[in-house]
């Protein structure tokens, strides 16, 4: 009987599990009208850098730098 010559390749190792993330932390929610306070957009700074959430008048957010 003729082997097969013996793979020089590395036995396939099993997937270890992705490492467990830390819990989701509460979810905030502010109302828009809060942020908007009346108006129809608002200057947001974060992280140095200002952006403008302006609400349309088909009553959808839009958030620019």
């Amino acid at each position: 009987m003729n082997t097969p010559p013996a793979s020089h390749q590395p036995a396939p190792r099993a997937c270890s599990p992705t490492p467990a993330t830390a819990p989701p932390q509460a979810v905030v929610m502010i109302d828009s009208a809060t942020l908007l306070q009346g108006g129809k957009s608002v200057t947001i700074s974060h992280n140095g850098e200002f952006y403008r959430l302006q609400a349309t008048r088909q009553g959808k957010l839009i958030l620019t730098k």
